[in-house]
């Protein structure tokens, strides 16, 4: 089998990743002023392309930025990149690519005339420890609370991720693998890069607001809808953790990964089903037969 290339296009030049560069003056590394998006690939094809491309100019309008390429030239440098890389129809890969509000003076006013930067990632998929599925991830509830939405919005998908950084920290130096993070009021918002699920009192819920619309997370919710299956989105309030008995997280490049344990703001440790219980494990199937349909549907998009 092909081996991928780590590869980056920084405005149409491509380059393996160890050579890949940007300006130091551009408003991306000097401010984390940028969006972005992450789909894998399986058999060539995007995952939910129209969905993470809806999502990028959403990102984009909430920060005020406006993207100087159409998406028809995001999806071209992106095939480029892709091919450079080595993608095949038998080697699925990793794609992020970011669109920086560009280079400019150190001021933090963004000239209104500036051009935004493309800096696109093609790289192997994250290799995820086997025992996060085989067993789940040990969570934890951090001091560090989420930023509040009416000061950075968490559908604004940019490259500021300092807030969930200092809570992963926090979860990581207390011997848990992730976090799942409270807003001010103490209620649950997501994990550092991924929304989190529950079964409490019998019912699957997903936090309603305060994080961000995970394209998984929809996909998950129609899939289970397809079959039959109730989710909710809901407001989840810390105090109702006790009695959850499931829980697992959900991103693009996780997928359904179920969680063992999560100890709690006090201490308190619940302890969930090796590998996910009975409705962890039947959200795993659905989710997986859905993706298998969509992608044998959108074998046209592959982008190789």
């Amino acid at each position: 089998m092909s081996k991928l290339r780590p590869t980056v296009s920084v405005d149409g030049q491509i380059t393996a990743m160890d050579d890949a560069m940007i300006p130091v003056m551009d408003r991306g590394f000097l401010y984390g002023d940028s969006v972005y998006e992450v789909f894998r690939t399986y058999r060539g094809v995007p995952l939910f392309l129209e969905d993470h491309f809806r999502r990028l100019e959403n990102s984009a309008q909430l920060i005020q930025m406006q993207i100087s390429q159409s998406r028809a030239q995001l999806l071209e440098e992106i095939r480029r990149t892709a091919v450079a890389a080595n993608v095949t129809l038998e080697v699925d890969a990793y794609v992020r690519y970011q669109i920086t509000r560009g280079e400019g003076a150190v001021d933090l006013y963004p000239d209104p005339g500036l051009k935004t930067r493309v800096v696109i990632i093609v790289k192997a998929l994250p290799t995820w420890k086997k025992v996060f599925y085989e067993r789940g991830m040990d969570m934890y509830v951090p001091q560090v609370r989420r930023n509040p939405v009416n000061a950075l919005d968490p559908n604004i998908k940019g490259g500021n991720y300092l807030n969930n950084i200092m809570a992963l920290t926090e979860a990581r130096q207390n011997g848990a693998d992730d976090c799942v993070m409270l807003n001010r009021e103490g209620f649950v918002t997501e994990a550092a890069n991924s929304n989190v699920w529950f079964v409490i009192r019998g019912r699957l819920v997903t936090p309603g607001t305060g994080n961000l619309k995970g394209l998984t997370k929809k996909h998950v919710h129609k899939a289970l809808k397809q079959t039959g299956i109730q989710s909710f989105e809901e407001d989840i309030h810390a105090n109702e953790l006790p009695d959850a008995t499931e829980c697992f997280v959900t991103s693009a490049t996780r997928e359904v990964m179920p969680c063992a344990s999560l100890t709690l703001l006090g201490g308190e440790r619940l302890e969930f089903p090796t590998g996910g219980g009975e409705i962890t494990r039947t959200v795993q199937a659905v989710f997986s037969s859905y993706v298998k349909s969509y992608i044998e549907s959108h074998a046209n998009d592959a982008l190789v």
